[in-house]
């Protein structure tokens, strides 16, 4: 079945940098308390590595399907006051510092 032309597939990756290793426990389990969310309103698939020479530092990838329309409309959200807010409260839960980028797989075009 082809693959609906009003969405787009995208790749979220979250670069998270842990105060200490043991900190990867309530990490972990605001990660998977999260995830019924994410897979149910975006059919998302989430996974959270851990660099095994530095385990302060971590990698959540989430790969997820989103309207092509909110798409076009994600630089606009990201300057919006309220929505920076709250990704600004978000990133105090990781004193260690949060990257984010958001990527689309090009294999296949390539």
């Amino acid at each position: 079945m082809p693959a609906d032309p009003k969405r787009v597939s995208r790749i979220l990756v979250m670069k998270i940098k842990l105060p200490a290793p043991e900190a990867i426990k309530s990490i972990s389990l605001m990660m998977k308390s999260s995830a019924p969310f994410y897979e149910a309103s975006h059919d998302a698939k989430m996974r959270l590595l851990r660099n095994v020479d530095a385990p302060t530092e971590l990698i959540q990838i989430v790969e997820y399907q989103t309207e092509q329309a909110l798409e076009l409309n994600r630089q606009r959200l990201a300057s919006d006051p309220m929505t920076r807010n709250f990704v600004q409260a978000w990133r105090t839960l990781f004193p260690g510092g949060v990257e984010i980028d958001v990527y689309e797989d090009v294999t296949q075009s390539a």
